[in-house]
């Protein structure tokens, strides 16, 4: 087996450094001073090819990565279409999450005409922000992710099929690229036909298609928005491409604050507030819709995620009547669309720690698979609720980030992959001018 050069440069930033509580860690020291005769080298080395990617196609990313320090062999799998089409069929899912520093853009955005300055004169995000936090649930460890190829005024929007969609800060036609953080390809969509300020985004990424759909804070005027349309992105496998020419009219009362939609079972779905409800989009038929929210005059920091093809709302729940206690609950969407069922509920007593941290300035909650994190805003302390073995437990703090100093975590369920085929299907729209971004 040759061995790896050290000259050979890795075709993207990794900063996979880790930190875990008890056995978690994945840096662990193994005492290797008594070789085992199980790993008898002369054994192992004649170990076939393809059985030995088979196993590597296993590794979760960060071992992956190291492993690829080995040899050259090794280092190339990343780039060998044999073994990634093996490491799409094999690998096991992740149920993972991606973090971000979030800042409240609409606090601070003065609008500018995109003839003057453009988003170069005024970056939203700093060179050193570029970068995202994984955390795996499993073994309660954190990673760092660079972001040093992002072209600057973009702010991360969704996530779906191991791809993050990034959407341009500034108003106006809205570009959006799709990004595969673990191997650092960007892959740019077509500008929006509508001019907006910050829209909600929906992303659904399949084996074999593409859906985006971007709602709400149409430019009525160059200093007025107003949420009264929406328009979906379509490509799949079979040829079939639609460029924002999908367009419909979002309900009379409406009021996306979230910026986030949730994609379940063919349909997206985001929290509508003032009243609380969730507004409702199918996609194939082109059509919104109202569903009534449990107990919508008492909740607090309401949340939608989606666990396992289901739709779940996350709120704490104030009722000063009826003895109810104060409380954080999960309800379910039932399969007739129309009511909710409680699912899960804080225990009391680790709701009233939660409370005293949370001191009513909300909180941010994000499920991916059987797992669910509520990040606390203004401090480095988050929960993680295993809805599988019902268990709750802190989270240990992600050790890049200063609680209150640049701004709180807001993140995505993400699923990491080393390759997202599906990518390649933007490829026949080359034919198609558009303006592509400068870096």
């Amino acid at each position: 087996m040759e061995a790896f050069h050290p000259t050979i440069t890795f075709p993207f930033s990794y900063t996979f450094n880790t930190t875990s509580s008890g056995h978690g860690g994945i840096a662990e020291n193994i005492n290797t001073s008594s070789p085992s005769p199980w790993m008898n080298s002369r054994i192992w080395s004649k170990l076939p090819h393809r059985l030995l990617d088979r196993v590597i196609a296993f590794l979760p990313p960060p071992a992956f990565f190291r492993a690829r320090c080995v040899c050259k062999r090794w280092y190339a799998l990343l780039f060998s279409n044999t073994f990634l089409e093996l490491y799409l069929q094999v690998s096991p899912r992740r149920h993972w999450f991606l973090f971000f520093k979030h800042k409240r853009l609409k606090s601070s955005y003065i609008y500018r005409n995109n003839n003057i300055g453009g988003s170069h004169g005024d970056n939203n995000r700093a060179g050193t922000d570029c970068e995202g936090y994984l955390f795996d649930p499993y073994e309660l460890a954190w990673y760092r992710l660079c972001f040093a190829l992002l072209p600057s005024g973009f702010s991360p929007a969704s996530s779906s099929g191991g791809l993050i969609c990034w959407v341009s800060d500034e108003a106006g036609p809205k570009t959006l690229i799709l990004c595969n953080p673990i191997v650092g390809s960007l892959t740019q969509l077509p500008p929006t036909l509508r001019s907006r300020l910050f829209p909600s985004i929906g992303l659904s990424v399949s084996p074999s298609s593409i859906d985006v759909t971007v709602a709400g804070d149409d430019l009525i005027s160059p200093y007025a928005v107003k949420n009264l349309t929406a328009e979906s992105f379509h490509i799949d496998g079979g040829g079939f491409f639609s460029l924002w020419g999908t367009n419909s009219s979002l309900p009379k009362v409406c009021n996306f604050e979230s910026g986030q939609m949730v994609h379940v079972q063919g349909k997206f779905y985001c929290m509508n507030y003032s009243p609380f409800s969730v507004l409702a989009y199918d996609v194939a038929a082109n059509n919104w819709w109202e569903i009534k929210a449990p107990m919508k005059r008492h909740l607090r920091s309401p949340s939608l995620v989606e666990s396992k093809g289901k739709l779940l709302l996350v709120s704490a729940v104030n009722k000063s009547k009826l003895n109810v206690p104060k409380s954080l609950r999960l309800w379910g969407l039932q399969a007739c669309g129309k009511t909710w069922i409680e699912m899960e509920r804080m225990p009391q007593q680790l709701y009233v720690q939660f409370a005293e941290l949370e001191n009513g300035n909300g909180f941010h909650c994000v499920v991916h698979g059987e797992f669910l994190t509520i990040m606390i805003p203004g401090s480095d302390k988050a929960l993680l609720f295993d809805m599988c073995r019902k268990r709750w437990q802190w989270i240990p703090p992600c050790p890049y980030v200063h609680a209150g100093i640049v701004g709180d975590l807001h993140g995505f369920a993400y699923e990491p992959q080393l390759a997202t085929p599906v990518t390649g299907l933007l490829d026949q729209l080359t034919t198609i001018p558009f303006q592509p971004f400068t870096g």
